[in-house]
């Protein structure tokens, strides 16, 4: 049995590990007999990026002939595959479950930052992943506050589960009580100033603006909802398909069946976790008075599904919705479904009847209230 290989396109693979303070890079010219050379670690700094494309000279090779690939190891890859990809250098970042995948069909038990790059070098040199271009800057002033209101809200959480406990002790400070209550008050300020923040930076492009007003436009769907639908989506450009967008976002069944043996049911799993949650809690909302995704959760209730079966499937059509709506650039009409019945699943979700008044515009996105958002506060949640 024999293995087609790629035609190459590169004159050198590069494979990078990255760590919070160093990455290692190993390299490996193209050929059927070529092996990874000796790994070499650089410090993660604009003075190791330097050293790495001192190598490049001394390869005697061009940018655009140098392949590097790298995981998407947390935020440690950004910088330099930013810094490469600026200077001219095919950057690929691919799934870390990928580069995992090829060890073990390489059969390497161990694992250390060398051993990880040369793997990457032939995983780059098989598959010749997609390049990969940096992300606008609205991406950059977008996802560190999400990710951080993702985390003040867990704090604030975590201290308001802490202060009934303070109920039961036998003697109550009133000083700890008080420093409790001062801390979520903050803490609640603090959450409050980077929404404020994330409405402010989805206008700083105009592109990204206009679909978050299409999203919203759709009830269940709310800033912070929308701010996760363009982030993970780059505006729904990564995405060429409404499957591809579900599946991204870890919302896709997978099939568990094997022979006769393994019959199990179809899971979910894997996806932007993020995504995921936002998605999903935006379902409280969609689920009772969005009627497509209310038709859909009741359905399956009446058929007798657990409600998070129900639950997982509504949310599954939010992103179908999401990408009718920015795909045919007309605001949600959420009486379309019921009047084509005859399209798949009650899609497309968008559209104008001839004997409707168009929608009014949208309001600004820091003062759009949603249907949800008092659900979402009275269940503790915030979406």
């Amino acid at each position: 049995m024999s293995t087609v290989r790629p035609t190459p396109r590169f004159r050198l693979y590069v494979g990078v590990d990255s760590a919070a303070g160093t990455f290692t890079a190993a390299w490996m010219a193209p050929g059927p007999n070529a092996t990874p050379g000796r790994a070499a670690t650089f410090d993660q700094a604009p003075q190791g990026f330097a050293r790495v494309q001192a190598r490049r000279r001394a390869s005697g090779q061009q940018p655009a002939d140098i392949l590097v690939v790298m995981e998407a190891t947390g935020s440690y890859w950004i910088a330099l595959a930013t810094t490469l990809a600026q200077a001219g250098f095919v950057v690929s970042v691919v799934n870390p479950a990928q580069a995992h995948h090829v060890a073990k069909a390489l059969l390497r038990r161990a694992t250390t930052d060398a051993i990880d790059a040369r793997t990457l070098t032939p995983l780059a040199a098989l598959l010749q992943p997609a390049p990969w271009t940096p992300p606008p800057a609205v991406y950059a002033d977008l996802q560190p506050r999400l990710a951080q209101r993702d985390t003040l809200i867990g704090l604030c959480q975590q201290v308001r589960n802490q202060l009934p406990a303070l109920t039961h002790l036998p003697v109550v400070i009133a000083a700890v009580r008080a420093r409790m209550e001062a801390l979520i008050a903050t803490l609640d300020a603090q959450i409050e100033a980077v929404e404020g923040e994330i409405a402010e930076a989805i206008h700083l492009d105009e592109g990204w603006a206009a679909t978050a007003t299409l999203l919203l436009s759709s009830t269940g769907i709310g800033l912070v909802t929308a701010a996760w639908l363009l982030v993970s989506t780059l505006n729904f450009t990564v995405c060429a398909t409404a499957e591809e967008a579900t599946a991204d976002a870890g919302l896709a069944p997978h099939p568990r069946e094997s022979g006769t043996s393994v019959r199990g049911r179809a899971v979910i799993s894997g996806g932007n976790k993020r995504l995921r949650t936002a998605l999903s809690m935006a379902t409280l909302s969609a689920g009772q008075h969005n009627p497509p995704i209310r038709d859909v959760y009741r359905r399956l209730r009446t058929a007798g599904k657990p409600k998070k079966v129900a639950r997982c499937a509504a949310a599954r059509k939010l992103p179908h919705l999401a990408w009718a709506v920015v795909r045919t650039g007309q605001a949600f009409d959420p009486l379309h479904a019921h009047r084509h019945r005859g399209s798949r699943g009650g899609f497309p979700l968008v559209g104008r009847s001839p004997t409707r008044h168009p929608a009014s515009p949208a309001p600004p996105l820091a003062q759009r209230t949603h249907d949800y958002h008092k659900l979402a506060l009275d269940n503790q949640y915030r979406i």
